[in-house]
């Protein structure tokens, strides 16, 4: 699908706060809700616009301790890759998982408590997960960016 200008404005709006009325977009587009109505429409049915979701301060549900944990696999093999991935969907303390080149095999994104929950989440969920040969944590220091928008 091809975004046009006004697309994109539109948009950027929704990501900085997608419980703006069409009204609320009207008036910053100057088109009339219904096209804002129908352009919204437009997005989601073509899968530009995948979900909505509330963004939780992880601060204040205390899941602040964050740790980026690089995982390697045993081997390569096809169902040790499967196998690892439909696991680690599964652990809800990960929150991103990536598969990437390089000395690991994946990146994950964890956001738990504190150290000692850290420490319980890898001895009772993912050093239990079959296939894992190694892994190596860091953990964050501060954020320095954090955002969801993608800018087109």
């Amino acid at each position: 699908m091809e975004l046009d200008e006004t697309d994109k404005k539109l948009l950027g709006f929704l990501q900085q706060d997608c419980k703006q009325t069409t009204k609320e977009l009207s008036g910053k587009l100057g088109l009339s809700v219904t096209a804002i109505y129908e352009r919204i429409k437009k997005l989601e049915n073509a899968g530009v616009i995948s979900k909505y979701v509330a963004l939780l301060d992880k601060n204040k549900v205390k899941r602040n301790f964050i740790v980026l944990c690089h995982v390697k696999l045993t081997q390569h093999k096809k169902e040790f890759v499967l196998q690892f991935e439909k696991e680690v969907m599964n652990l809800q303390e990960v929150t991103e998982c990536f598969h990437v080149s390089g000395d690991y095999d994946y990146i994950l994104k964890i956001g738990v408590k504190d150290i000692e929950d850290y420490r319980n989440f890898m001895l009772t969920k993912l050093t239990t997960l079959q296939h894992i040969a190694s892994t190596h944590s860091s953990f964050m220091i501060s954020e320095v960016k954090n955002t969801t928008a993608i800018i087109l």
